[in-house]
């Protein structure tokens, strides 16, 4: 029997030729859409025969799942690394949508694919990925709550501020870099700023 860590390994597929795969196909359908692309679009990028894609992923939709898991379970990764639990509130806040935005910004071609190709997965892969992504929003909801109860913060819905922080994080992948923000650290400051606002923190 698989442990739960073996399941999603196999699920992404672990050679390199699979990662290959992977990488091209975040390129392809971050720049044309996941609908308008094509395995074979895929495989000539990499100068590969259109059924050399099929060993390691059996349809396009494989494809996107497994992009889709490896890129989620990234993000949540590396939101729980930032939180740091006894540590203030306030702080603790500041830590994870810094990483979490700065993740959308450095992986923005990924996160584009993973976070605004939902529809396109079937409902089973919907489902997979919709929890991790709830585990994800538990993370700034906890804290949130925690800032709260501490009396650090004045939320005044915490399940609508945690959608508008988890937003707009996500958000990032779609439009940057633009003319504006091209640095990930300055666009993660501005939106720890407004974090802040949204849940009421004392100065």
């Amino acid at each position: 029997m698989s442990t739960p860590a073996q399941a999603v390994a196999c699920e992404v597929g672990t050679s390199k030729a699979a990662a290959r795969i992977r990488t091209a196909a975040i390129e392809v359908f971050a720049a044309k859409g996941y609908g308008a692309s094509t395995t074979r679009e895929i495989a000539a990028s990499l100068d590969l025969s259109p059924g050399a894609v099929y060993p390691h992923y059996k349809t396009k939709e494989s494809l996107l799942f497994a992009i889709s898991l490896e890129g989620h379970n990234a993000a949540l990764a590396t939101v729980m690394h930032a939180d740091q639990p006894i540590a203030p509130p306030a702080l603790r806040l500041a830590a994870t949508v810094t990483a979490y935005v700065k993740w959308h910004a450095d992986n923005h071609a990924l996160a584009r694919v993973v976070q605004h190709e939902l529809r396109s997965l079937s409902h089973e892969h919907f489902n997979a990925i919709a929890d991790i992504r709830r585990t994800t929003s538990r993370v700034f909801t906890r804290i949130i709550e925690a800032g709260d109860a501490s009396g650090d913060f004045q939320t005044i819905d915490v399940e609508a501020a945690t959608l508008a922080i988890t937003s707009l994080g996500v958000d990032v992948s779609r439009w940057f870099p633009s003319n504006t923000y091209s640095e990930p650290d300055i666009i993660a400051t501005r939106y720890v700023e407004l974090a802040l606002r949204m849940v009421g923190a004392n100065d």
